[in-house]
This record gives C-alpha cells, structure tokens and sequence, in this order.
C-alpha cells in the first residue's frame, strides 16, 4: 500500500513504473528489516546492561553493599547470548550502522524500571532457568518496558526513521521472533514465497487497474471516485486483486486485513466504507463465479 501510495504521484510509462514499483517496495521491505532488528538490539541490550550497572556502582569512590551486589544473571541470559552468537544478527547491526539508533540513557532507565518488577525479582531468584524461562524474560522486556513505556514510544517516533508507520508490523515480526525457534537470519528476514507475494500483488495492482476500477466505481455508492480517498481505493484494488489473482488467499482473510489497515492509515469511516464495497464486490463476483479459491483454503 505505501508503495502504491509512492507511485500514485510519479508520472512514467508503466514498464518503467513497474521496475520502480519493484524497487521502492524492496528498499520499504529492507527498511522494515532495520526497525525490526533495532528492536531487539534494544531489548538485548536492556538485559545486558546489568554488566554495565554492576561496572559502574563498583567504581565508585563509596560503594555501599547493594553497589557490591548488583546481580548481573540476565546479562548472561541463554537467550540474549544465542542471538548475540548469531552471525547475521551481527552481520546486519555493522552493515547499516543500527546501532546509531541506540540510546544508552534510554537502555538505561528502561533496565532501572525493570529491575523493580516483580518478574525480574522472581526471574534472578533463580539461577538455573530453562531456556523457555530465558526468552520469557527477554520477551518481557520488550513487551511490557519498551511497548508499555510512552516514552520510549515517543522517543522511536521521534528518532527512529519509519516506526510510526511501520510499528504494528514490527509488533508482529517480534511476536514471531519470540515464538520461533529456528536461528532466524537477519540478512534475509522475509522468506522467497512472502517476497513473491508482495511483489506479486503490486504488479497485478498496476496491471489490472482499469479493470478494478470497473468494478469498483459502480460500487461506490453515489460517491465520486475522485472524492474517495486515495488510500481507500488502493486498499480496494488490493483487494480486488486478491479476490481474482490470489486463489491461496480466503476472501475472509482479504476483507479482514484491508478493514484493519483502513482503520490505521486513512479516515475514521474508511474501515466501514472498505468493508462494505468489498463486501459487495465479492458477493457480485461469486454470483458470476469469478472466484477461484484453491479447495484447502476456500471460504
């Protein structure tokens, strides 16, 4: 969509615009890789700032008994040490220079309000933990002190070139970070079949446009197109084109996913206007069985 969203502005004959389309939607993709592993350097990086903290309470001049005795057991956690070992996750933090994006005052004060919760006190209780007890700690870093925490929310605003665009999205690639188990590879974050997918739909989008808008425009309910906002008829020709071209996607999965994005990205009434023109759309083009949906995953 926000490549769509890119070329709506640029004027080139189609071959071109499709080689551009294709590029721009790469370089969008790339960038999101970046924010991604920003984001668990930051978590990694709270948990090993215990090391840091113990460092430097022991090198004050008057040390009281807690300066000597800061417990530094998560900086050694399996979990954070196994991403560390992976050679790609360090591979990608030199090759684009992410950790610029690193504030330390802010891996600072989000490790001293971890330090104070309950989860933290119960986590360095014990001292053998296994290794889903590991990534369960980690997790919570970054779920609940960085995600919870308005203030480093505010500061990846403000500082951090594509979150607020892209920060839903980056919620779900940590999600499944979490939840994976196999090493993942920072170089190369999204799989072949995904990148296909994505270059796929943008192409059909461009090609099959005149022939969308025939469906969509008598649809719209007395609106005129041009008063439509942009967004909402791309997420429409998107839609469209899954319908048609797409036959693994269900249309469910479709209307479900562009409502969503229409919710975020354009006005208040735009997740209600996509779900009622696709709604329509796709009963009219069942009747006239234009749907061909694979049996496995047919609505």
């Amino acid at each position: 969509m926000q490549t769509l969203y890119t070329l709506a502005s640029l004027e080139h004959e189609t071959e071109e615009k499709k080689k551009i389309a294709v590029r721009i939607l790469n370089d969008k993709l790339e960038h999101v890789l970046d924010i991604f592993t920003v984001a668990v350097l930051y978590t990694l990086e709270i948990a090993r700032y215990a090391e840091t903290d113990a460092a430097n309470r022991l090198s004050k001049y008057l040390q009281s008994s807690e300066d000597k005795n800061v417990d530094t057991t998560i900086a050694a956690n399996g979990f954070v040490r196994k991403i560390y070992s992976n050679e790609s996750f360090n591979q990608k933090i030199k090759d684009d220079k992410l950790n610029r994006f690193i504030d330390g005052e802010w891996v600072k004060k989000i490790y001293q309000s971890l330090v104070k919760t309950d989860e933290y006190a119960t986590y360095i209780a014990v001292k053998t933990h296994s290794p889903a007890e590991e990534k369960a700690i980690i997790q919570y870093i970054w779920e609940k002190q960085i995600l919870e925490n308005e203030g480093i929310i505010s500061h990846f605003n403000d500082e951090l070139p594509g979150w607020e665009d892209d920060k839903e999205l980056i919620e779900m690639l940590m999600q499944n970070f979490f939840k994976g188990t196999a090493r993942i590879n920072f170089l190369n974050l999204l799989s072949a079949e995904k990148k296909e997918y994505a270059r796929d739909l943008l192409i059909a989008v461009m090609e099959k446009e005149d022939y969308c808008m025939e469906l969509i425009e008598p649809r719209l309910n007395n609106w005129d197109k041009d008063r439509v906002a942009l967004i909402d008829l791309l997420l429409l020709k998107m839609g469209v084109c899954e319908f048609l071209y797409f036959p693994t996607i269900p249309t469910k999965v479709t209307i479900n996913e562009y409502i969503d994005i229409a919710k975020q990205y354009s006005t208040p009434q735009s997740g209600q206007f996509v779900n009622g023109v696709l709604d329509n759309l796709l009963k009219d083009l069942v009747k006239e069985e234009k749907i061909r949906k694979t049996d496995r995953l047919k609505n």
